[in-house]
């Protein structure tokens, strides 16, 4: 199953919608075209993290765990300001939530300034559902074969089924090592002095 899918599910998509002004169709296509450089960013952080998975699973609890998640499904207008925190953890600086924002609008056809707005809601949305899933509060744990944040996170980067969205992250990953993030930090980095 596809991010979009598990999120449009939960009320996610509907409520970013709802919040933003837009349809749902344009709030799918552009969380999908968002989804996969969060997920290289989570990917790169279990990495980095010297406990892995373990790691991860903490620094989800530290972004604000399924808390994030309801918050953007609440009535109430969602504290994009935790979603920053999520980005910022992630991806280290404004620059590259830029970058993310642009290579998607060019992707989902939405504009720049539109995706940039999204970006926190669905940082939140992704971060909140990982921590529930991990925590194994979720109601549906899906079966991954590499157990825990670890075969959650392969799934949703499209390891495990196939589909547009996995299609979408390979577009994004340049240079074919699973991770779309390294490679928009990449082009940052050319054309600075």
């Amino acid at each position: 199953m596809q991010v979009t899918d598990i999120l449009a599910q939960m009320g996610g998509l509907q409520s970013m919608a709802r919040e933003l002004g837009l349809s749902e169709t344009q709030a799918a296509s552009g969380a999908e075209a968002l989804i996969p450089a969060i997920l290289g960013g989570f990917k790169r952080q279990a990495q980095s993290q010297p406990t892995g998975m373990d790691g991860l699973g903490g620094l989800l609890g530290q972004l604000g765990g399924g808390d994030l998640l309801d918050d953007v499904l609440a009535p109430q207008p969602t504290n994009v300001s935790r979603g920053n925190n999520v980005l910022g953890q992630l991806f280290g600086t404004k620059d590259v939530s830029r970058a993310v924002a642009q290579k998607a609008s060019s992707q989902s056809g939405l504009e720049p300034s539109l995706l940039k707005k999204m970006l926190p809601m669905v940082a939140m949305l992704v971060t909140g559902y990982m921590a529930k899933q991990q925590g194994g509060s979720a109601a549906e744990q899906p079966s991954t074969g590499g157990g825990g944040l670890e075969g959650l996170l392969g799934s949703l980067l499209g390891g495990k089924s196939g589909g547009s969205g996995s299609g979408l992250a390979s577009m994004l990953d340049l240079n074919g090592d699973g991770n779309p993030l390294d490679d928009i930090m990449r082009l940052i980095g050319k054309g600075r002095p």
